[in-house]
């Protein structure tokens, strides 16, 4: 158990590095001046000596390699530099857009993998009758729609014609305490998160349900005069957890990348919309520190899920140990 666990760890570290490496490299390498995002409009007017200086007063004149390595040793140190759009420390920025994004997606992930759950179980114990019939026609209509067309079309109708809900940021000017007013503004992207991904899931979780509806022992259940709800909800949904918890820790990240062009779409002061300006303004201190911990996020959240099933499931666990064996 611990050199497994230790393994993980070191795939995890050694994931985060090549993940950070690779995003230093091509942010350098991107066209663009990063002295634009710090100086703003004066860069443009700056003559070669001065481009020069400050180039090298940020640490931009050294070569790709050493840049990465004192910004390595530095983060080791925990200093990761400051932010050239905000001039602050890029910690202090994403702490204040942190929040916005665990209520955002925590909530998108919950509600979407809760009512995923919920609406297989609902489809299977209809299976083919009219409800079934209904919600996958919809479902499929609606896992169609791409995620900034659906923002724009709730922005046009519950903001602009309706006025019944705000249609950007996170609260009312001087409201960040007011949980009405968080609330009332995360209803739109919320929707948006959640109906973007819901059926997508519903449909795996229909489809692993019925495979484990079809097995003998459900058969054999059935024949004893256990009643069909009752096999239903007392082994198969049981059955398939370890998957089911699988399946929520492989999507992190596609729920993550859903969440962040809500964000953007809806200009929710999240770290969705920080990403798309750091990039834009090549503010490489504050893009590095994002990807990073995004990537931390994914794959240690990954990793606890597979962890999570194969302590619910040991079998999860020799499926795996098998797979590999057949590979060899």
């Amino acid at each position: 158990m611990k050199k497994q666990w230790l393994r993980k760890i070191g795939l995890i570290l050694l994931s985060v590095f090549v993940l950070s490496l690779l995003v230093f490299v091509m942010s350098r390498l991107a066209p663009g001046d990063p002295l634009v995002s710090y100086y703003g409009e004066r860069a443009e007017r700056m003559s070669v000596e001065e481009h020069e200086h400050a180039m090298e007063r940020l640490g931009l004149n050294e070569p790709i390699p050493v840049q990465y390595v004192k910004w390595l040793g530095n983060a080791f140190q925990g200093d990761f530099g400051i932010s050239y759009k905000y001039k602050q420390d890029v910690l202090t920025v994403i702490e204040g857009r942190l929040v916005n994004t665990l209520l955002l997606g925590g909530i998108g992930f919950i509600l979407t993998f809760g009512l995923a759950l919920l609406l297989g179980i609902f489809c299977v114990y209809y299976e083919n009758q009219l409800p079934d019939r209904i919600l996958r026609k919809v479902g499929t209509i609606t896992s169609c729609i791409p995620e900034f067309w659906l923002s724009l079309v709730l922005i046009l109708i519950f903001s602009v014609n309706l006025k019944l809900l705000p249609g950007s940021g996170a609260y009312d000017l001087g409201q960040s305490a007011n949980p009405l007013s968080r609330l009332t503004h995360l209803i739109l992207p919320l929707t948006v998160v959640v109906l973007s991904h819901l059926w997508y899931y519903a449909y795996l979780i229909r489809n692993r349900l019925l495979e484990e509806t079809r097995k003998d022992y459900v058969l054999l259940a059935k024949a004893k005069g256990m009643s069909r709800k009752r096999v239903l909800f007392c082994h198969c949904v049981k059955n398939i957890m370890p998957s089911f918890i699988s399946l929520m820790a492989i999507s992190l990240q596609h729920v993550i990348e859903g969440t962040y062009i809500v964000e953007m779409v809806f200009s929710y002061p999240g770290i969705g919309t920080l990403s798309f300006e750091s990039a834009k303004y090549h503010d490489y201190n504050m893009l590095m520190v994002l990807c990073v911990f995004t990537g931390i996020f994914v794959i240690a959240g990954n990793v606890i899920g597979q962890s999570v099933s194969e302590w619910i499931d040991p079998r999860m666990k020799e499926i795996k140990m098998t797979g590999k064996a057949s590979q060899i």
